[in-house]
């Protein structure tokens, strides 16, 4: 049974200004495992982190980090989630997530599906 969909755009350039302007943000925002990456695959995962948060009814609380974009063996995106995130999602009954990620024309989007 689906309990949630989340969706969510990021234009890269505004973003990549807003990380240059904001440094710290980026470690309120991204894991030190994601840190590393260029701005089109950060702003693809903060959009799914976004989507991640819609898909739980966006409640207040969730820490940015508790949740992470892995890529698997076969190329394919996922969510790993802890502390705040695991908590919401274990409230609402989700054992599984979904997630598609995406970014061209200067715009990452990322959609996730709670499953329960």
């Amino acid at each position: 049974m689906i309990v949630g969909v989340g969706i969510d755009v990021v234009d890269i350039e505004r973003f990549e200004a807003t990380l240059e302007r904001t440094p710290a943000l980026r470690e309120r925002l991204f894991t030190a495992d994601e840190r590393h990456l260029g701005i089109a695959s950060l702003a693809a995962r903060f959009a799914a982190k976004e989507a991640l948060a819609k898909s739980l009814g966006a409640p207040v609380g969730l820490h940015w980090t508790d949740a992470q974009v892995v890529t698997n063996d076969d190329g394919r995106p996922s969510l790993e989630i802890g502390g705040t995130v695991l908590a919401r999602a274990n409230d609402l009954g989700v054992d599984s997530f979904h997630l598609s990620l995406s970014h061209d024309a200067g715009v990452a989007s990322a959609v996730v599906i709670a499953e329960g």
